[in-house]
């Protein structure tokens, strides 16, 4: 059977099977992924502070702070979702977001989804939790805003 073709410049994207992905499997990428934060907190965060310090001797109270990194790491996790539906670390694992229907992840959804895992995993973990609960093992942070995460398996193309 013949492939569509693309747009120009996009890339022919490799038959992907849209299984469900394993709750070890996210929790680990979730790991990489706080590793991986480190490191943009440093450059956004400590860099400009480091800066405002020494240049104008001005430090930014903690509500200040902490709205921007919510912002920063928003940013971060954004691009990425919309980008490719993948960041570092669910490249490294073969994870991608997608929403429930398969499609890429809306601008609206990665908001809602990124604003609701910050309760969901900082209330105790109770939203990581929810997944052994859950009958498709998914966050409730995914489950509220139609997002899932999907294991990228290649499939050789039929001849």
């Amino acid at each position: 059977m013949p492939s569509k073709p693309t747009r120009p410049g996009v890339p022919s994207p490799v038959r992907q099977a849209a299984e469900l992905a394993g709750l070890r499997r996210r929790l680990a990428s979730m790991l990489y992924e706080c590793l991986l934060l480190l490191g943009v907190l440093a450059l956004t965060l400590m860099v400009p502070m480091l800066l405002l310090g020494i240049g104008v001797n001005y430090t930014p109270g903690g509500g200040i702070l902490w709205g921007y990194i919510f912002l920063v790491l928003g940013g971060y996790f954004l691009w990425y979702w919309r980008r490719s539906g993948q960041t570092l670390a669910m490249q490294t694992w073969k994870l991608r977001i997608v929403s429930v229907d398969g499609s890429p992840v809306s601008l609206k959804q990665g908001w809602l989804r990124y604003a609701l895992a910050w309760p969901s995993v900082l209330f105790f973990g109770a939203g990581l939790v929810w997944a052994l609960f859950d009958r498709d093992r998914q966050f409730l942070h995914d489950r509220l805003s139609g997002t899932r995460i999907v294991l990228l398996t290649s499939e050789k193309p039929q001849d």
